[in-house]
């Protein structure tokens, strides 16, 4: 990766393979009818590229299938267990560690052990899972990230931080409604930008000065820990992985979703510091989740959590998987297609909103992308914008997010140079015919989280 002029390559080489189809366009349209023009709801086999999300959906390596095999299924203190906390006391420095089955099962005992009705919960931005965990114990997520975070163009290389004026004031003026400040590195909800150490650092003096848990939403750590070597000045000469564990010095605790970075297909976990508050976030764990040494996971599946969670901060992993995404961001601009610059580290995100001016918000126009992103190449992608924002609990309007974005989320060690150039010309091709794109409307709309389960019919 290190020399100049050569194509972008994979630093591995494939020893599987699984076959994927492209469907008739008439086969298409057909599946995403029958799924309520909901691409949550498409068949695996009907889809060709799947961009949807980067979650469980990476390609383990061979020393993670190795620890899967010697997974032990004890049901308390297993080996597997025990390699998974010395795993996250390598990596993370956290002492403790709750196994749980995925991330929102960690935000889901955690939430149960801080946060209470009436409570305000501050993040630079909520992604879905996390404000429907903070809505269900009826409090008030507030985003307090930077200006710049909610700006689709320009070059400022944090937009993930935390506007610290704001949370200041909000510490000083609702202080005692406020149980602990999460900051989630990198911000998924606008386009995976990183958070600056320099960020976190003051984030931290914040929390220490108002005697407030600080905890990181650390699904996609590593790619944070990569950009601000990349970005941050005085940080080049670290690595990745030195960054990483200043990143979590700085934090009393983080949840995790495994099925990010650490590249398993389920698992997740709460990394804590207290023993205090372990054991009542164990309590709820055990309530929950299942015993406090596997969490609501089998053996295996902790081995193979503790091997990916080391391999996360590979340096020629990182590389690679930055470059890739970076790459389609480069074709996809290079095309006209209106994208969340800079470049985040997990995905690329379209500004649905620039691409379809001539969709209204309640239309919903990163909907219909992805609608007819799937129509054109069999290629499945994710709304973020108001279908996924919901409705406001108090009005119930629409919550209107800042950003109309369509996610292209790209899993490690998935997809090809090729495979992807397939997702930019799709793209090149909707834009240039993108005044016929149509809008949308519910048939169904579930109350929470509805970007799941929510049916639909062209306008």
């Amino acid at each position: 990766m290190e020399e100049q002029g050569w194509p972008l390559a994979e630093p591995y080489k494939t020893k599987m393979v699984e076959w994927i189809e492209l469907l008739p366009r008439p086969a298409r349209e057909d599946a995403i009818r029958r799924a309520g023009y909901n691409p949550f709801k498409l068949l695996a086999q009907d889809v060709y590229i799947d961009l949807l999300t980067d979650s469980g959906t990476s390609a383990m390596s061979q020393e993670q299938w190795a620890a899967l095999m010697r997974g032990d299924e004890s049901y308390a203190g297993s080996t597997s267990f025990q390699d998974l906390q010395a795993s996250v006391q390598d990596v993370l420095g956290f002492p403790l560690v709750l196994p749980t089955h995925q991330g929102r099962a960690a935000e889901h005992v955690l939430m149960q052990a801080l946060v209470d009705a009436g409570d305000l919960v501050p993040n630079n931005l909520h992604f879905d899972t996390t404000k429907a965990h903070v809505l269900a114990r009826g409090a008030t997520p507030v985003d307090v990230v930077v200006a710049e975070g909610l700006e689709p163009g320009g070059d400022f290389p944090f937009k993930g931080n935390v506007d610290v004026d704001r949370l200041g004031d909000l510490l000083r003026e609702q202080g005692e409604r406020i149980p602990l400040v999460m900051v989630t590195v990198t911000s998924n909800q606008n386009g995976g930008q990183p958070v600056s150490l320099q960020n976190l650092r003051e984030v931290r003096r914040l929390c220490e000065r108002h005697r407030k848990p600080l905890f990181l939403d650390a699904a996609r750590f590593a790619e944070n820990a990569y950009l601000v070597q990349q970005r941050e000045p005085g940080q080049s000469d670290r690595s990745a992985s030195e960054i990483a564990r200043e990143m979590m010095s700085l934090a009393d605790g983080c949840t995790m979703s495994a099925k990010k970075d650490p590249m398993v297909n389920i698992g997740g976990f709460v990394a804590l510091r207290s023993e205090e508050l372990y054991r009542k976030v164990r309590d709820f764990g055990i309530l929950y989740e299942g015993y406090a040494t596997y969490g609501g996971l089998a053996g295996r599946d902790l081995a193979a959590l503790a091997q990916g969670l080391r391999e996360s901060v590979m340096p020629q992993h990182l590389a690679y998987r930055t470059a890739q995404v970076a790459q389609l961001h480069q074709a996809l601009e290079a095309s006209g297609v209106p994208v969340m610059s800079p470049v985040g580290g997990h995905g690329v995100y379209v500004d649905a909103g620039r691409m379809l001016p001539h969709i209204a918000r309640d239309a919903f126009p990163a909907w219909a992308l992805s609608v007819e992103l799937y129509r054109e190449r069999g290629i499945r992608a994710v709304e973020i914008g108001t279908v996924l924002a919901g409705r406001d609990p108090k009005t119930g309007e629409h919550d209107y997010p800042a950003l109309e974005l369509l996610r292209l989320a790209i899993p490690r060690r998935v997809y090809s140079q090729a495979q992807l150039a397939q997702v930019a010309e799709a793209m090149r091709r909707i834009l240039a015919r993108r005044d016929g794109v149509e809008g949308y409307r519910f048939t169904y709309e579930p109350p929470t989280l509805r970007h799941f389960a929510a049916e639909f019919e062209p306008i």
